[in-house]
C-alpha cells in the first residue's frame, strides 16, 4: 500500500504503534485455532469501534451485544473443528445459533451426541451425514444449470441440498428439469430469490480502489508480496493501477469462472499491511488470522463503494450460477454490496474470511453477497496472509 494521503499516514502510525513494520521484513502466518472453549470462557476478539457500529446498524445489536456475539462466535469456531473429529462418519454439519450463543452439531448417530456436548456444543439428530450431502451436491456440480437457477449448497440446518431458483423462472421447463435431477440424487429443498446473482465489478470512478483496464475493484487482504482479490476483476498478466493511478502491480494468477479468486503481485514503492481499510469513514481493522466462521455467525464486509456492512453467514460451499458460468465453494451471506466492491474483504471479528465475489440487491434495499474463502486462495497460490 502506498501512503501519501492523511488516511494512509494514519494507518502507518497505527502500524508503528503496534510494532508491525513493513511487509517485507519477516514472515507471519495465520494463527492456529484455539483449544475448544465455551462462549463464556473465550477471550473477546479485538474489534474496532467502526466494526461494532456496523454490526449495530446491520444486525440491530448494541456495542456490548456485538462484543459478546464476537466472543461466542470465536468459541464456536474453535469447537467446530474438534466436534467434527469427534463425530467422525456421523457428522452431519454444524452452525452457530445466535439465540443461544452456541454451536449446534448435527449427527446421524445418537451415540455420538455426548461427545459433541462434552466439547460445549448443542446437538441435533439428523438422517443424512455431511459426507452424503456433499456427494449429492457434487453430482449437481457436474450439471450445466439454466440461468433461472441461482445456485445450490448443503444446508446443515435442513439436512438437505438447497437449490435456489429465481422466483420469476421457477416454473420454466429447464429450471423444473434441473430441480427434478437434483431430487433424484438426494434430499433437496427448493428456495426462491428475487434476482439472479451477478459480479460486483464496476466502471472506472474516483475513490480509493485499484483499477485494471476500465474496471474498478477492491483489495481483499494483504499477503506477503501483494494482495488477493476476485478473479473476475482481471486475468493473469493484466496490469493493476493503484488508488492514485500509478502502476501498482500485475495479476500473477486469476481464476474465473469455476473459482473467483486472484493474486496480484505489487511493485516496489508499494507494501502490504495487515489492515482492512475503513475508507476514511471508520477506524481500520487489524487482521490477526483466518479461522473460518461457522454458518450463522456474524460477518462484515469492506469495499471501496459501500464501505462497511454486516450480516450473517447463510451457507458454505455453495455453487453460484453466474451468467459467465458456475463458481464453486463459495460462502453465502446476508451482507449487501454494490458495483466496485468486488474483491473486497470479508471479516469475522479480526479473522479474514474471504474476498467479495458477487450477489444481488444493493445497500439501499438489501440483498445477499457471496465470497470466495481466503484459506482456499492462500493454498491455491502458496501465499501467506499478512497478520498483525
Amino acid at each position: 500500500m502506498k501512503h501519501t494521503t492523511p488516511l494512509r499516514a494514519a494507518i502507518a502510525a497505527l502500524l508503528l504503534t503496534v510494532g508491525l513494520g513493513a511487509a517485507h521484513g519477516g514472515v507471519a502466518s495465520a494463527r492456529p485455532l484455539p483449544e475448544p472453549a465455551t462462549a463464556s470462557s473465550a477471550a473477546a476478539p479485538s474489534a474496532s469501534a467502526g466494526l461494532l457500529d456496523a454490526m449495530r446498524r446491520d444486525l440491530g445489536l448494541t456495542a456490548s451485544q456485538a462484543e459478546e456475539r464476537l466472543s461466542a462466535e470465536k468459541a464456536a469456531a474453535a469447537v467446530e473443528k474438534t466436534a467434527r473429529q469427534a463425530a467422525g462418519d456421523a457428522y452431519g454439519g454444524s452452525w452457530y445459533d445466535p439465540s443461544t450463543g452456541r454451536l449446534v452439531v448435527a449427527v446421524t448417530d445418537r451415540a455420538k451426541e455426548s461427545a459433541a456436548r462434552a466439547l460445549g456444543a448443542d446437538t441435533r439428530l439428523v438422517r443424512h451425514s455431511a459426507a452424503a450431502l456433499d456427494r449429492a451436491k457434487a453430482r449437481l456440480d457436474t450439471l450445466r444449470a439454466p440461468t433461472g437457477v441461482a445456485g445450490w449448497h448443503v444446508d446443515p440446518r435442513t439436512n438437505s441440498v438447497v437449490v435456489t431458483v429465481v422466483r420469476t423462472e421457477r416454473e420454466a421447463p429447464a429450471v423444473r428439469a434441473f430441480v427434478d435431477l437434483a431430487r433424484a440424487g438426494g434430499p433437496v429443498t427448493v428456495t426462491e430469490t428475487a434476482q439472479a446473482p451477478r459480479t460486483y465489478a464496476a466502471g472506472t470512478v474516483g475513490g480509493d480502489p485499484y483499477y485494471t483496464g476500465n474496471v474498478r475493484c477492491s483489495i481483499g487482504f494483504s499477503v506477503y508480496g501483494g494482495f488477493v482479490t476476485a478473479g473476475h476483476c482481471g486475468q493473469a498478466g493484466a496490469a493493476v493501477r493503484g488508488w492514485d493511478g500509478s502502476a501498482m502491480g500485475t495479476f500473477q494468477g486469476s481464476s474465473f469462472p469455476g473459482n473467483d479468486y486472484a493474486y496480484v503481485g505489487i511493485h516496489s514503492g508499494w507494501w502490504t499491511v495487515p489492515v482492512v481499510l475503513g475508507w476514511g469513514t471508520i477506524p481500520d481493522q487489524l487482521v490477526r488470522g483466518s479461522a473460518e466462521a461457522p454458518v450463522g455467525a456474524s460477518i462484515c464486509r469492506s469495499g471501496s463503494t459501500t464501505h462497511w456492512h454486516c450480516g450473517t453467514v447463510l451457507a458454505r460451499n455453495e455453487t453460484v450460477n453466474y451468467s459467465q458460468g458456475a463458481v464453486h465453494q463459495m460462502t453465502k451471506t446476508s451482507v449487501c454490496a454494490e458495483g466496485g466492491d468486488s474483491g473486497g474483504s470479508f471479516l469475522s471479528g479480526d479473522q479474514a474470511q474471504g474476498v467479495t465475489s458477487g450477489g444481488w440487491g444493493n445497500c439501499s434495499s438489501g440483498g445477499q453477497t457471496w465470497f470466495q474463502p481466503i484459506n482456499e486462495i492462500l493454498g491455491r497460490y502458496g501465499l501467506t496472509l499478512h497478520t498483525a
